[in-house]
């Protein structure tokens, strides 16, 4: 039976910390480097920035966390997996080489390519051969970016070719972490249990810091915290023959791994129990979660199922241009304040509301009764308006507020200054192609290509069947009237045009009652935001949790969300500070730490 193998993460979006990477392979022992860079965002980010005189298709700042530890990789034999490669791995591995060459290292450099379907798109969604997943599939004339999420095997390929540098193009983010499992344990496509496994490790640890502590809904518990925030270290799993996992962090760095952080981060960003893959289905209804102390925390007893015959294919597509205005509401009669600026805006803008693609218009209530100060007197009245014709939401829309400045409301001026030109945005979609139609491919410095399963396998088998777990028994006695938040935490962010929120708690007695209180009527009631879209809820009594998928809040996606959040991240910290009745029983002992399954 082989060793386990460590696998670090350095990157949990294009952006994060530099001085991670070098945090990671000096600060404890590790077997492959590794870390995410593609965010849906980031492939728009990426298309834009090849567009420009200069710019590059790839992250830039995988380069720059290189520099500082490629030298100690080669001497120490860690391998390093990237996707930041984005559209253009060709192009990192080319920058990768001449880097090398300035530090005098010669290591072996391997991409893996074939996830951009980019020229084929509009031939195979006219074929009906590229499906979209919802919604439509839009223009394909105004895609930006098309690539399909690819397995883990190019990366085994890679690796096993001898490659010490492993880039790639979009894979799913779980295939950096499960591509070095099946690689230095011999897994093969049938070994669905183990690749489970180590997708579900590889979801706890793409986030980087987001399993150590990070956005964690029970952050004043984090070891260090002092009131002005902790230096939090990044995570490593460490992936067993069986699948099985251990999530850690290196001695002596900040943050936190327990039970509450890593269930936090199972619930990021997901649907219900069946996490598809193109490598893999793995039930998120059968992980086992065990605190073992010491920021150590095990994954076990996950399950597998054939992976669907379709990969994903997502989409960036150029949406439009839009602009933005936020004019302060101060004081006495706000909604009043707000009917006159509106109408004022109106009878000068040269288009009506129904002119525009997209007119978001809300007062946001931010004032407070007999304010002490004058930030607290203020509410928002924000306009948000978007078209395909820049001219629209340009200079036009510029100039109708500035022309009404000084006809307008009492107290009248601008919160984010005088307004911009406008500005492009895009869209998401998320379509499906048969995975037979994808090629995965590993290039070598010597000029070798070897051909790897991109994923998926036509005529997938039957489903599991995963017992249903008991209900425990309801908590009784009297209750008391306290946010939420005390006793369950959150975590929520988004998926194209859909929000997902999780929610948890650390006590099964707590599990009891989320269960029972927190329905989807319940949800609507106290967000009423979310209340006119559609709403799914999935329950995990193995993690305690629920998780929610809120359709459509956040269209079109990517970066054309007209809301002050876009990516629904403050979603739960909301939730949690709503008040509920909860049982006095479960006050007793909120942070719910002494009690583990």
């Amino acid at each position: 039976m082989a060793d386990p193998i460590r696998i670090a993460n350095c990157s949990g979006f294009y952006g994060d910390r530099l001085d991670a990477a070098r945090e990671m392979v000096e600060g404890g022992p590790i077997d492959v480097l590794t870390g995410d860079w593609l965010a849906e965002l980031t492939m728009l980010i990426l298309a834009k920035s090849r567009r420009r005189p200069g710019g590059v298709g790839y992250a830039r700042t995988f380069l720059a966390q290189m520099e500082g530890v490629m030298g100690t990789c080669l001497d120490r034999g860690i391998r390093v997996v990237s996707n930041a490669g984005g559209l253009d791995p060709a192009g990192c591995a080319e920058a990768l080489h001449e880097l090398a060459d300035r530090l005098g290292l010669a290591p072996t450099i391997a991409y893996v390519d074939g996830d951009d379907l980019l020229d084929r798109i509009g031939e195979l969604v006219a074929s009906g051969r590229a499906r979209p997943m919802g919604g439509d599939a839009g223009d394909p004339s105004r895609y930006l970016t098309a690539n399909a999420y690819l397995g883990c095997w190019g990366i085994v390929a890679a690796l096993a070719g001898g490659a010490d540098i492993v880039v790639t193009g979009r894979v799913t983010d779980a295939a950096l972490v499960c591509g070095p499992a099946a690689w230095h344990h011999g897994w093969t496509p049938d070994d669905l249990d183990p690749l489970a496994g180590a997708v579900v490790a590889g979801h706890v640890v793409e986030c980087g810091a987001q399993a150590t502590g990070g956005n964690y809904s029970f952050f004043t518990e984090i070891d260090g915290y002092d009131g002005a925030g902790a230096r939090l270290g990044f995570p490593w799993a460490e992936v067993a023959e069986d699948g099985s996992a251990i999530i850690g962090k290196h001695d002596g760095t900040g943050g936190l791994v327990d039970r509450g952080t890593v269930v936090s981060q199972l619930l990021y960003e997901i649907e219900g129990a069946r996490y598809l893959g193109p490598d893999v289905v793995a039930r998120f209804d059968t992980i086992e979660v065990t605190d073992l102390g010491g920021d150590r925390v095990r994954l076990s007893g996950v399950r597998g199922e054939p992976p669907p015959a379709t990969l994903k294919v997502g989409v960036a597509e150029h949406g439009g241009y839009r602009n933005t205005v936020e004019v302060a509401l101060t004081g006495l009669d706000v909604e009043e304040k707000a009917r006159f600026a509106r109408a004022a805006f109106w009878r000068v803008n040269p288009h009506e509301p129904s002119d525009y693609d997209l007119v978001d218009d809300r007062v946001l209530r931010t004032d407070l009764p007999d304010p002490p100060t004058n930030e607290q007197a203020t509410a928002v009245w924000r306009l948000v308006v978007a078209d395909r014709d820049e001219a629209k939401v340009g200079r036009a829309f510029v100039g109708a507020l500035v022309e009404t400045a000084l006809a307008s409301i009492p107290g009248l001026y601008l919160l984010s200054g005088p307004p911009q030109g406008a500005t492009a945005f895009g869209v998401h979609r998320a379509l499906a192609v048969d995975a037979e139609l994808v090629r995965q491919r590993v290039h070598f410095p010597d000029g070798r290509v070897v051909e790897a399963p991109a994923g998926g396998r036509p005529g997938a088998g039957s489903r599991l069947d995963v017992p249903a777990t008991e209900p425990p028994a309801p908590v009784g006695g009297s209750t008391r009237p306290v946010p939420l938040g005390r006793v369950a935490g959150t975590r929520s962010g988004d998926k194209g045009a859909d929000a997902n929120l999780g929610v948890y708690v650390r006590r099964e007695e707590a599990w009891a009652w989320l269960r029972g209180f927190l329905t989807v009527d319940a949800l609507r009631a106290l967000l009423p935001e979310i209340a006119p879209h559609p709403i799914e809820r999935h329950e995990f009594p193995n993690l305690w949790g629920l998780n929610f998928v809120i359709r459509g809040l956040l269209a079109p996606g990517a970066s054309g969300s007209p809301r002050r959040d876009p990516q629904a991240k403050s979603l739960g910290e909301w939730l949690r500070a709503r008040v509920v009745e909860v049982p006095v029983a479960l006050l007793d002992d909120p942070g719910g730490r002494g009690s583990q399954p």
